[in-house]
């Protein structure tokens, strides 16, 4: 009788483990969300970080796509309920975000170091790393030209090259804002990087910075689009033009006649962020570690044609898993392309682009 009651209790004691396990992993796990960009970008974070991270710590990782600015991200800390635990920012959104106490601080100190040991305040690029937010990837404005125009070796190398009519004639298509603008001018006048945003307070900097455009008066056409700036060149309506290093890549893979200037590119982040006051801080601290780690930013290179925010994670990009082909000639971060690069200071333009937009539309009226 005793054994009898052992071996049911025994096996009651079997059936609860088992319901237990059961219970167990069929449970829902905690969700984190994610707000990021629609399209490759995007995707590539999704195979790159968000899977990984979410099979490595357990949690459903959800994607929500934004399309940029402060709006959701106004209304999400104003009334205390989070859609998105973690936020994708393109860096003068978290610059104003951060401003606006919209983030949560980031402790720089817990990044953890490179891959190849190197401090974390050592290894990120310059801009990538403020008080509320920490790098993702690096994209670049660059000189796109026609392959046809200037086949070989005759195509341009230096940003000065895109002033010179006279070497290398024909339209220039250029963005329709000052930003980006006047400091390719200045840069390309042969001002030193460390004196362009003192110079832009100065009338006298402002009007070297237009005078050097100016030289490019009757050959101008505008563009609102990088991947139309792109096109004209392609179609052969610009010999030149300037244009984000994504829309110059997709169109190389499209087998366009389109080369790259890297000198003096013009370098912005995306960057991630945390929303202010979000239940799930932690985790979210955890991601933007995790995420912004060497390896994953380097995976999410793999797919894509932006750099790494990180130095040590260059040795690690890999190739593309689609269309294998080798990514490091693609990035802005390549030691060859970034030597001369010049980060765009997103601060400065917010508080002092409203002085310069005046001067800037007497100018564009003229020409």
């Amino acid at each position: 009788m005793n054994r009898r009651w052992i071996i049911l209790g025994a096996v009651a004691l079997l059936l609860a483990a088992a319901a237990g396990a059961y219970f167990w992993f069929m449970r829902p796990l905690p969700v984190l969300t994610v707000a990021t960009w629609p399209g490759p970008y995007g995707r590539a974070q999704a195979s790159a970080m968000f899977r990984t991270f979410g099979e490595a710590n357990s949690y459903d990782v959800r994607i929500a796509l934004y399309d940029g600015g402060l709006k959701e991200l106004r209304q999400m800390v104003g009334r205390g309920q989070y859609d998105w635990d973690a936020v994708d920012l393109e860096l003068p959104d978290a610059i104003a975000a951060c401003r606006l106490g919209l983030l949560e601080h980031i402790d720089a100190a817990q990044l953890p170091a490179g891959a190849d040991g190197v401090p974390s305040a050592k290894d990120f690029v310059k801009n990538a790393v403020g008080p509320c937010w920490t790098g993702s990837v690096v994209y670049s404005q660059v000189i796109t030209y026609s392959t046809r125009r200037f086949p070989g070796a005759s195509g341009p190398r230096t940003a000065a090259d895109f002033f010179d009519l006279q070497h290398f004639p024909g339209t220039r298509a250029l963005r329709r804002n000052a930003k980006f603008n006047l400091e390719l001018a200045l840069l390309a006048d042969g001002m030193n990087p460390a004196d362009v945003y003192d110079a832009l307070l100065t009338p006298v900097g402002i009007d070297r910075a237009l005078t050097k455009l100016s030289t490019l008066k009757g050959s101008l056409v505008w563009w609102d689009d990088s991947a139309d700036a792109v096109a004209m060149v392609n179609d052969g309506r610009a010999a030149m033009a300037t244009a984000l290093n994504g829309d110059v890549y997709d169109a190389a893979q499209h087998h366009h006649a389109v080369g790259v200037v890297w000198d003096r590119q013009l370098y912005e982040l995306d960057v991630f962020g945390v929303p202010k006051g979000t239940p799930r801080k932690d985790v979210a601290m955890d991601f933007v570690r995790f995420a912004t780690d060497s390896q994953p930013l380097a995976n999410v290179a793999a797919w894509v044609g932006y750099g790494p925010a990180r130095r040590s994670a260059l040795p690690l990009v890999g190739r593309n898993p689609e269309t294998n082909s080798d990514m490091t000639p693609f990035l802005p971060t390549l030691p060859a392309h970034f030597a001369t690069a010049f980060a765009v200071d997103d601060e400065w333009w917010q508080l002092h682009g409203a002085d310069i937009e005046s001067r800037w539309q007497v100018w564009l009226a003229q020409q």
